[in-house]
Parts: C-alpha cells; structure tokens; sequence
C-alpha cells in the first residue's frame, strides 16, 4: 500500500512539474513574440519617416507651424530635464531659420508645479523667440492627443514636429495617420538616458501608435477651435 501512494504521489508531481513546464514554455514565447513585434514595430515607423527626419532646420520646407512636443520640466535628477531642453533649443533654431511663423507648444498640464506648455513657452522666449509666436496646448496628453488637437484645435495640416528621433518616427506615424503633411527636426538626443525604461519604452510605445490609429482613439479633450496667427497667442 505504501509503494503505491509512493508511484502515485510521484506520477502526480511529475504530471504537475510537465504542466507548470508547458505552462513557462507558452508565457516565456509569448512574452518574446510580443518583444519581437514591439521591435518590429518601432523599426518600421522609424523606416517609414526616415526621409521626413532632418537634422538641420535647413534641409526642411517653409510651413507655418513647429509643433514640440513636451516631457517634464524637472528631470529625475531634479535638474531640468535634457530631453526637453534639447527640443526647446531645436524648436528655437527652427523658428530662427524662418522655416516656421509660430511654434505649437504641446504638452500636460497635471497641476500648477507641473505646467509642461507654460515651461516650454519660458523656455523658448530665453532662447529669443517672441512670445506672441507660442502657442500652448494644455491638454497633449500623449504624443497622439497633441497630433490630433494640432489638427482638430488648432486647424493644423501641414507641421514640423520637433523631438528626439525615437520620439519623432512616432509622431510622424501618426500625423500622417491623421492625413497631416509633416516632417520632423530631430533634436539632440541625451547622452547618458535617465534609466532602462526610457530606452525601452519606445517599443510599446509604437505598438500603442498601431493600436490608436486602427481603433481611432480620440483625445482626451477636445476643445474650441484656436486659429493660430489669427487668435492672439496664449
């Protein structure tokens, strides 16, 4: 009798590891087709806007509107943060180089100490540019909310948006996605990224930009209409 509980207390947990084992096989391969996709996905947007994406404001056809696109103002560091300072001093070089009249500020207003439009404004009247050339979005929540009200609230159909590359391959995905002529001024980059995570959020990222534009995700605000170089800037 003992013998036989034995064989089948052991069959048992042999039938349970081959059960846990087929189980770590199927999650470890899903998460691993998922990554792969993700890749797949960001490197197909940066392909697509590759020939939209230039350095140097030069290289990029005259439109009336830059749109930049905005992060926090304060960095993990407590300093300010260099992604967006980069993109205030390109956004800054674009409207010197008169490629554009008015630049679109765009980015989340969460609370009073965290005013992304008003911080990028700040930031762009330091680097010369007049104030009544800004315009501020308060509700780009997302990079696709600030594309979409570009268009929508602010009567936008040709731009030049202005980020890091990782960022604009993204956006110019989704304009384009938007029936928006666009082209990006690639900002500099950070040398040393603030963590792990803002390397790799980019890939889910553009798995998200696929899944906006195939459900037609609508902004979390709409708003009325703001004629930009009509409507006094704000």
């Amino acid at each position: 009798m003992t013998v036989a509980i034995t064989v089948y207390s052991c069959w048992f947990c042999d039938r349970d590891m081959r059960v846990w084992t087929v189980v770590s096989l199927a999650i470890g391969g899903a998460a691993v087709l998922i990554a792969a996709l993700a890749w797949l996905a960001e490197r197909r947007q940066d392909g697509l806007a590759s020939t939209a994406i230039a350095a140097d404001p030069g290289a990029l056809p005259a439109v009336d509107v830059g749109l930049v696109l905005g992060a926090a103002p304060i960095g993990p560091e407590g300093t300010p943060n260099r992604y967006l300072e980069y993109r205030l001093d390109a956004a800054a070089a674009l409207w010197r180089s008169r490629r554009i009249k008015y630049l679109l500020a765009s980015g989340a207003k969460w609370a009073p100490n965290h005013d992304e439009p008003t911080a990028m404004r700040d930031g762009l009247v330091r680097r010369g540019v007049p104030a009544d050339a800004i315009y501020r979005d308060f509700a780009g929540l997302r990079t696709r909310d600030s594309i979409v009200r570009a268009r929508n609230v602010f009567g936008q159909t040709r731009l030049i948006i202005v980020s890091q590359r990782f960022h604009l391959a993204r956006a110019i995905f989704l304009a384009r996605a938007e029936g928006i002529e666009v082209w990006g001024l690639e900002a500099r980059d950070v040398d040393s990224p603030y963590s792990v995570f803002t390397i790799l959020r980019r890939y889910p990222s553009a798995v998200v930009a696929y899944l906006d534009v195939w459900f037609d995700t609508p902004p979390r605000h709409a708003g009325p209409p703001i004629r930009i170089g009509v409507d006094p800037a704000n």
